[in-house]
């Protein structure tokens, strides 16, 4: 039999969970050729599936569904989730309560380590700097889904037109979110601290700016008729001319289709409604300039490159012209990446240093029983599909190092091609199945170490609370949450 497994995973999004799930299903309990397994899923969010709750726009609920596989996940004995704890040497300004845990400490008492630590920091454009009038839009993301790094509300009531710079899908659900009524958002898993900012928008108008053409525009044809069918909302038609695709191109399925929706325009009739929305394509921005005064009336002038695609490169380049475009807050929404002080973050590729679901050595030598799934090692692309089925890959290399020789390697995905493994063994080869680390069982003991069991309680009371109130959910902060699960703890 296979010697025991102890495997630490860090992160406790959708990656993470699909590889444990992966694991459990392919080793089962009460197979006797199985080794001894356990997995230790730590966060430093309070609350577990990442993205899922954190990242995913609150009117599309559907894609949510995949935490009923969490869940079952979370029931199988040698499974625990250890919320609420940093790993590592990532820095704890975003989240301050969350329990420091060295990764010592994961060494020492782990045969097997995960990272699964997505892509958190957003990338920001090199022409902007952040200000009052400009901001990430991770940081209105993370306002509306109440994330615990708590960013500040937008001053919706002082803000008459937003300017998106990116055209990706996290740029749209914004512009939605924006344009929508919060009639129609109440139903949904938006806090009611949020429906109240957005009842006070005087948001009329939204700019949503691309460096390139519709062609390659990141949003999906889904996001983009979702904003063509905004009920109150209506979408500035676009120059017919950048809409005719350059002769001799073969377009795949889905430039055809964004295409055919840009043509056909809004729903509502241009200028029949009270909001407003309008794509920009070939544009870069090249400088902010912010108002001489104070005043809330007063706009930003956005400066906007022209720019052409180099049909060498698909690379967007500056033509020499410029146009200005008043704004009274630029939102910059260009991807993610790791954060740097993460360990075994590689500069150059803005993620964590891996090949094939391992993590590597500068030399390209993979480290033994250490790995990397998702963004961590991809970076910050594709979608949960993508996500499960990088997942799964990453699963079945695991397996074949800690049960080669077991049916369920051939079962798995198929494993990482075979690499070179640096000898030395930075984790405990024979850890007590178990223990835990000791700072995260005080922290357990203290309250501040939320688990599985914890959150299924925070969980049914958020649903219940959302259904008093005609909604999906009513969510709760760190403070609520700690003093309800105190609570509960009592009375059981």
């Amino acid at each position: 039999m296979p010697p025991p497994v102890k495997l630490a995973i860090i992160g406790g999004g959708p990656s993470a969970f699909y590889v444990a799930s992966r694991l459990l299903s392919l080793l089962p309990l009460k197979d006797p050729m199985s080794p001894p397994l356990r997995v230790h899923m730590y966060d430093r969010l309070w609350a577990p599936h990442g993205l899922v709750r954190y990242g995913v726009a609150p009117d599309h609920p559907e894609v949510k569904n995949c935490t009923n596989k969490f869940d079952a996940t979370a029931t199988d004995p040698r499974f625990r989730f250890f919320g609420n704890v940093n790993v590592g040497s990532t820095p704890l300004h975003s989240i301050p309560h969350a329990l420091h845990l060295p990764l010592t400490s994961i060494l020492n008492n782990y045969s097997h380590l995960l990272f699964a630590t997505g892509c958190t920091m957003p990338t920001l454009h090199p022409a902007i700097s952040p200000s009052v009038y400009c901001i990430p839009a991770l940081s209105l993301v993370h306002w509306y889904t109440q994330h615990p790094s708590q960013p500040p509300p937008p001053a919706l009531d002082e803000i008459t037109h937003l300017t998106l710079i990116g055209q990706g899908n996290v740029s749209l659900d914004i512009a939605r979110i924006l344009l929508t009524s919060p009639s129609v958002l109440r139903q949904y898993d938006v806090p009611e601290h949020v429906l109240e900012v957005l009842s006070r928008s005087t948001v009329k108008h939204v700019s949503i700016v691309g460096r390139r053409g519709p062609l390659e525009a990141a949003f999906t044809t889904k996001e983009l008729r979702e904003m063509i069918n905004l009920p109150e909302a209506s979408m500035v038609p676009i120059e017919p001319t950048l809409l005719t695709p350059p002769s001799g191109v073969a377009l795949t399925r889905q430039q055809r289709r964004t295409l055919e929706l840009l043509q056909k325009g809004s729903k509502n009739r241009p200028g029949s409604t009270p909001k407003s929305w309008s794509l920009h394509f070939y544009r870069s921005p090249a400088s902010l300039t912010l108002p001489s005064s104070a005043s809330a009336l007063d706009m930003a002038n956005l400066t906007l490159a022209h720019t052409r695609l180099d049909p060498a490169t698909h690379r967007a380049v500056p033509t020499g012209e410029t146009s200005t475009l008043p704004t009274s807050l630029v939102v910059t929404s260009l991807g993610f990446h790791a954060d740097p002080e993460t360990t075994f973050f590689d500069p150059a590729l803005r993620h964590l240093r891996s090949s094939a679901g391992r993590i590597t050595s500068p030399d390209g030598s993979a480290l033994k029983n250490m790995y990397a799934s998702g963004w961590a090692a991809n970076g910050a692309k594709g979608v949960l599909a993508s996500t499960m089925i990088d997942a799964y890959a990453v699963a079945g290399t695991i397996l074949s190092d800690i049960a080669p020789s077991s049916e369920a390697v051939t079962t798995a995905a198929p494993p990482s091609p075979e690499m070179e493994i640096a000898p030395d063994e930075l984790l405990n080869r024979r850890p007590d199945l178990d223990a835990l680390p000791a700072e995260i069982a005080h922290g357990i003991k203290d309250g501040m170490v939320t688990q599985y069991d914890d959150w299924k309680v925070i969980d049914a009371e958020e649903v219940r609370r959302g259904g008093a109130l005609g909604k999906e959910r009513e969510r709760m902060g760190w403070d609520e949450a700690l003093s309800f699960i105190a609570r509960a703890a009592v009375i059981n």
